[in-house]
Protein backbone atom coordinates (compact mmCIF):
# COMPACT_ATOMS: atom_id res chain seq x y z
CA UNK A 1 0.00 0.00 0.00
CA UNK A 2 2.95 2.36 0.55
CA UNK A 3 3.91 2.65 -3.13
CA UNK A 4 0.33 3.43 -4.13
CA UNK A 5 0.22 6.22 -1.56
CA UNK A 6 3.43 7.71 -2.97
CA UNK A 7 2.06 7.52 -6.54
CA UNK A 8 -1.17 9.26 -5.47
CA UNK A 9 0.93 11.76 -3.56
CA UNK A 10 3.01 12.41 -6.69
CA UNK A 11 -0.11 13.02 -8.76
CA UNK A 12 -1.36 15.59 -6.26
CA UNK A 13 2.06 17.22 -5.91
CA UNK A 14 2.39 17.48 -9.70
CA UNK A 15 -0.97 19.22 -9.97
CA UNK A 16 -0.07 21.65 -7.18
CA UNK A 17 3.34 22.40 -8.73
CA UNK A 18 1.85 23.02 -12.17
CA UNK A 19 -0.75 25.32 -10.62
CA UNK A 20 1.97 27.31 -8.81
CA UNK A 21 4.26 27.62 -11.86
CA UNK A 22 3.70 30.82 -13.84
CA UNK A 23 3.19 30.60 -17.59
CA UNK A 24 2.32 27.73 -19.88
CA UNK A 25 4.47 24.64 -19.31
CA UNK A 26 2.80 22.53 -21.94
CA UNK A 27 2.23 18.84 -21.57
CA UNK A 28 -1.01 17.21 -20.62
CA UNK A 29 -2.20 15.51 -17.48
CA UNK A 30 -0.11 12.40 -18.15
CA UNK A 31 3.07 14.47 -18.38
CA UNK A 32 2.05 16.40 -15.27
CA UNK A 33 1.41 13.13 -13.43
CA UNK A 34 4.77 11.65 -14.39
CA UNK A 35 6.62 14.87 -13.54
CA UNK A 36 4.75 15.03 -10.23
CA UNK A 37 5.80 11.52 -9.32
CA UNK A 38 9.40 12.29 -10.29
CA UNK A 39 9.18 15.56 -8.33
CA UNK A 40 7.84 13.73 -5.30
CA UNK A 41 10.80 11.35 -5.53
CA UNK A 42 13.23 14.28 -5.83
CA UNK A 43 11.52 16.04 -2.93
CA UNK A 44 11.52 12.83 -0.91
CA UNK A 45 15.24 12.46 -1.52
CA UNK A 46 15.85 16.05 -0.44
CA UNK A 47 13.64 15.54 2.63
CA UNK A 48 15.60 12.39 3.50
CA UNK A 49 18.90 14.24 3.23
CA UNK A 50 17.55 17.04 5.43
CA UNK A 51 16.03 14.56 7.90
CA UNK A 52 12.43 15.68 7.29
CA UNK A 53 9.70 13.06 7.13
CA UNK A 54 11.85 10.04 7.95
CA UNK A 55 8.81 8.00 8.99
CA UNK A 56 7.83 7.25 5.36
CA UNK A 57 4.54 9.12 5.63
CA UNK A 58 4.09 11.22 2.47
CA UNK A 59 1.25 13.25 4.01
CA UNK A 60 3.50 15.12 6.46
CA UNK A 61 3.36 18.90 5.91
CA UNK A 62 7.16 19.22 5.57
CA UNK A 63 7.26 16.37 3.06
CA UNK A 64 4.46 17.94 1.04
CA UNK A 65 6.25 21.28 0.88
CA UNK A 66 9.58 19.81 -0.12
CA UNK A 67 7.93 17.49 -2.65
CA UNK A 68 6.12 20.43 -4.25
CA UNK A 69 9.47 22.23 -4.40
CA UNK A 70 11.01 19.13 -6.00
CA UNK A 71 8.19 18.97 -8.54
CA UNK A 72 8.67 22.65 -9.39
CA UNK A 73 12.37 21.99 -9.94
CA UNK A 74 11.50 19.06 -12.23
CA UNK A 75 8.99 21.25 -14.13
CA UNK A 76 11.64 23.97 -14.59
CA UNK A 77 14.12 21.41 -15.93
CA UNK A 78 11.44 19.88 -18.17
CA UNK A 79 10.54 23.34 -19.48
CA UNK A 80 14.18 24.14 -20.21
CA UNK A 81 14.53 20.99 -22.33
CA UNK A 82 11.22 21.30 -24.17
CA UNK A 83 11.24 25.06 -24.81
CA UNK A 84 11.13 25.97 -28.48
CA UNK A 85 14.04 28.11 -29.57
Amino acid sequence: MGILAWILFGLIVGAIAKFLMPGNQGGGWITTSILGIVGALVGGFIAGVLGIGDDGNPWDLGTIGISVLGAIIVLIIYGAFTKKR
